[in-house]
């Protein structure tokens, strides 16, 4: 069914605002609740003696804008997956996209322990193409593979195998502490630099996935009609897995895999704005965002005082979605 034309620009016309509310709260609330004239003081007169003023610039304000930043990528990934494929169940968690990316990076830990930040994204990168490569050259060799059901259970058996690797490279090394933030996403340990390093490659995997959106479009009515209305299903397919490996790929280097945002999140756009993925891929992104900026907020009071990782609040909402979509959609492909 066609939405009409406000609905997804409203969307993205008020997303600055949502997501600077988001940034404030993140900022305002926690172990230690800042008040506002203080995080003002932090940006306008910043005092590196004020413990206020070093929580907001350099814990806080980092924490919320990878959190802004993850939510976007996964969920922009997640929408694309899901519109190449016509599969309602992928996304870079399920499919070992994410997997595969800490994967590589357990391997960089051992292997360069003094890996600096473009290291760990490059590693991170290649890990996400190993990943995606693994799932869909699996599902190429099984019959019927490329269902949606069978797809997340290729997914979901690549990626076990993947991690449970990952942990005993890990414990035999001795690198067990340092790879556990990589699988336990903890965003108050986000490194700022680290962040600075990735815009680059998110730049590219937000304007690849904004450009082929288009296509994406056509693709999903199925590779028949697409190929019979003029489309290089093929090209447009690398192109758009490109995107999703630099975009989950940055995700997983910046706080580790973070599950179900990119699950969840291109079906609310696509119930909001329709079944244009022109629309669908940027406010996929912009409810991406906030999700999980609200989810990371949401994290440091289920458990007060103890922080709960964002990763178990994702889950919170994710697996009844995801069962809700097995029980709803069985292994029907979406239209």
């Amino acid at each position: 069914m066609r939405r009409n034309f406000p609905l997804p620009a409203l969307i993205l016309g008020l997303s600055p605002i949502a997501i600077a509310i988001v940034i404030l709260t993140s900022i305002l609330y926690g172990a230690r609740n800042i008040e506002a004239h203080v995080v003002w003081e932090a940006f306008v007169h910043f005092d590196a003696g004020n413990v206020n003023h070093q929580i907001v610039m350099h814990s806080r304000l980092p924490r919320a804008i990878g959190a802004i930043l993850i939510g976007a990528f996964l969920a922009m990934s997640g929408a694309l997956m899901q519109g190449m494929t016509r599969n309602y169940l992928a996304s870079p968690s399920i499919m070992g996209v994410t997997d595969g990316s800490a994967f590589v990076i357990t391997l960089c830990m051992i292997l360069l322990p003094d890996a600096t930040s473009l290291d760990m994204i490059a590693f991170s990168l290649i890990g996400s193409a190993l990943g995606t490569g693994m799932v869909f050259g699996m599902a190429s060799l099984v019959p019927n593979g490329m269902s949606p059901v069978r797809m997340a259970i290729i997914g979901t058996v690549i990626g076990t195998f993947l991690s449970s690797t990952s942990a005993a490279l890990a414990s035999y090394f001795q690198v067990s502490q340092n790879v556990s933030f990589w699988y336990n996403a903890r965003l108050h340990q986000i490194d700022p630099s680290m962040i600075k390093v990735a815009v680059p490659f998110a730049i590219v995997g937000i304007v690849t996935a904004l450009l082929i959106s288009r296509s994406i479009t056509v693709l999903s009515l199925g590779d028949e009609t697409a190929i019979s209305l003029g489309q290089r299903t093929t090209l447009i397919k690398a192109v758009a897995t490109a995107a999703v490996v630099i975009l989950t790929g940055i995700s997983v280097a910046l706080a580790g895999k973070i599950g179900f945002v990119g699950l969840i999140i291109p079906h609310v756009a696509r119930f909001l704005v329709g079944l244009d993925y022109r629309w669908i891929v940027p406010c996929s992104g912009v409810l991406g965002a906030v999700f999980l900026g609200l989810a990371d907020v949401m994290s440091r009071f289920l458990n007060d005082p103890f922080e709960t990782p964002v990763g178990v609040v994702c889950a919170l909402f994710g697996v009844p979605f995801f069962l809700y979509l097995i029980r709803t959609r069985g292994g029907k492909k979406h239209a």
